[in-house]
């Protein structure tokens, strides 16, 4: 059997969209599926040189990859009033230019961030410690990701959201395009097309099975988050929607690509329905 690496980051997002296959609740004939959790800047950064054939993405970095690997319909993450926060020391004033600590170079809120806050000095760290980094006075400002937007110190408090910022850029009307997965153009279509298939119905049974999946994550400590927390971030970034990618969805993550052409962060406009696996190869080359 093939062994095919699905590379997903360690939150409890990706790990709930990706645990079905893990399971065996969803398999793929003659294939053997592992995988490894990185966080999403790694992740971004092993794409942009190729290294995985199947690699969870944030959507600001796809543009930059669209020759390579080709954008999979399913496994997305989008918010929809809500997203990454802008956070600071309760009281704190924030300077014109002041410190911020983002999760990466190339995720879709350091675009966002860069565009709004041209001043700031940015350094860039893993995820998981952002926060303490604002805590300990390292940097006077952060952007939290992930489970940290449900979870953070009491310390703390929202600057500003992500989403208002998205809001903003984008006119309205459309959601935050955050995280997808690619998989290699070196891979064979049909193969590719079957791949797509099965983490999507991966996904569409992980939702189906919500609870159950959810007990079985909790009870192995494969999120880093309690239950209830679990609950309500899972209906954020791993929802129905996440299943398969609806038209305002690609409408979203086209203008996510317009607002970056725009202000340089790109050498040409992108559409991202141009580099999708053309399914219909499957009918007609079974015609």
């Amino acid at each position: 059997m093939k062994k095919t690496l699905i590379a997903h980051s360690p939150d409890a997002d990706d790990v709930f969209m990706y645990y079905a296959i893990k399971f065996g609740w969803v398999d793929m004939d003659g294939t053997l599926f592992d995988n490894i959790a990185e966080d999403i800047q790694t992740l971004n950064e092993k794409a942009l040189n190729g290294v995985y054939e199947i690699v969870a993405i944030s959507f600001a970095l796809y543009p930059h990859i669209k020759e390579d690997y080709a954008p999979l319909k399913t496994a997305v993450s989008f918010g929809d009033g809500y997203g990454p926060k802008v956070i600071k020391r309760k009281g704190a004033t924030l300077k014109r230019n002041f410190k911020v600590a983002l999760s990466g170079e190339h995720t879709t809120n350091a675009m966002l961030f860069r565009i709004a806050y041209p001043d700031a000095r940015i350094t860039y760290m893993n995820f998981l410690d952002i926060e303490q980094a604002v805590l300990d006075g390292k940097v006077d400002a952060g952007v939290l990701i992930h489970e940290s937007i449900l979870t953070y110190n009491s310390e703390l408090e929202v600057e500003r959201e992500m989403w208002d910022i998205w809001l903003e850029l984008s006119g309205g009307g459309l959601p935050l395009p955050l995280g997808g997965m690619a998989i290699s153009r070196s891979i064979p279509l049909n193969k590719a097309i079957e791949y797509e298939d099965t983490l999507t119905k991966a996904v569409h049974i992980a939702r189906e099975h919500k609870h159950k999946l959810s007990q079985m994550l909790l009870e192995r400590s494969l999120v880093r988050i309690d239950a209830q927390t679990l609950d309500k971030y899972l209906e954020l970034y791993a929802n129905d929607d996440s299943i398969t990618l609806s038209p305002i969805q690609y409408k979203a993550i086209n203008k996510l690509f317009e607002i970056g052409y725009k202000n340089g962060f790109y050498d040409a406009p992108t559409h991202v329905e141009d580099f999708m696996i053309p399914c219909e190869y499957r009918e007609i080359r079974n015609s």
